[in-house]
């Protein structure tokens, strides 16, 4: 029996079973049209071959078109009615026993999966957006690549490269992992209650080799963060609380990265800030 997707009235009338009212916190805009999700699917190159996690699957529209490619799916659900309501929802429209695991936690707490997924699907709200894929990327190594749906501000963020107006610590962070890139557009009529923000996708994969350890991690993060604080600030100046606490402290350790002082942050790529935290770390140690 070959998996079939959810239609809009279904959606509609499985939103009212459950006495779902969707809301802005939970970032509760239900997918409808089952192009879209096998286009986030498509993008995700998902195959029968992969173990997939899937944050936020509310009432199922994505699940199922991932589960129709005969992957199985770990699906990370905060909304108990509908975490409960899932895998009823699966087995009604083809999905084999065994291929769905649904994990009813708030996907900022979770820190272990089922099966081991080496690919995250997700459409996440603007509001823990960075916080999941940041928190997934370092907790489960594992995860190879994905493709996520976010609010456009959020997903050319995540995208955006040295130099450009919008880049910022999002940008750097999700780059010590690996690269991301916008891949594609979602109209807003695919969305039940139709948003009034544009949404797009956004492709990651992971890189072959980690950057550092979690050493390395912290102290980059914790310079990203100085450095994107107060955006105007030469880096000798926002650096200095976290490197020596003086400006001149700052300009020894950047100029001993092979980074100019007189720069900003936004001009640095990940691997700027990397070589600054591993200087930095190696004066803590001398």
């Amino acid at each position: 029996m070959p998996v079939t997707l959810l239609g809009a009235s279904e959606i509609r009338a499985l939103a009212a079973e459950l006495d779902v009212t969707p809301t802005k916190k939970l970032g509760q805009n239900f997918v409808v049209d089952a192009n879209t999700v096998r286009k986030i699917v498509h993008v995700g190159e998902v195959t029968a071959a992969d173990r997939v996690v899937e944050v936020g699957p509310g009432l199922g529209s994505l699940t199922l078109a991932v589960l129709e490619t005969g992957a199985a799916v770990t699906a990370v659900e905060i909304d108990h009615r509908l975490a409960a309501r899932l895998p009823e929802t699966a087995a009604a429209h083809g999905v084999p026993a065994g291929a769905l695991t649904v994990v009813d936690a708030d996907a900022l707490r979770v820190t272990e999966l089922p099966g081991d997924p080496t690919v995250l699907i997700a459409n996440l709200p603007y509001n823990v957006s960075v916080p999941v894929l940041l928190h997934f990327m370092e907790t489960f190594p594992g995860l190879e690549r994905g493709v996520v749906m976010v609010q456009a501000e959020v997903g050319e963020r995540l995208a955006a490269p040295p130099g450009s107006k919008i880049y910022g610590a999002p940008s750097v962070k999700a780059a010590w992992y690996g690269t991301w890139r916008l891949a594609g557009t979602v109209s807003r009529q695919v969305f039940w209650p139709v948003p009034n923000v544009d949404s797009v996708l956004v492709a990651f994969r992971r890189d072959a080799e980690p950057r550092g350890d979690e050493q390395l991690r912290r102290a980059v993060f914790g310079i990203v963060d100085a450095a994107f604080q107060q955006r105007r600030k030469m880096l000798r100046q926002a650096l200095a609380p976290v490197l020596g606490g003086s400006s001149a402290l700052a300009s020894d350790v950047l100029t001993r990265a092979g980074v100019d002082p007189t720069l900003r942050g936004e001009q640095l790529t990940i691997d700027d800030f990397v070589a600054v935290a591993s200087a930095h770390l190696a004066s803590l140690e001398g």
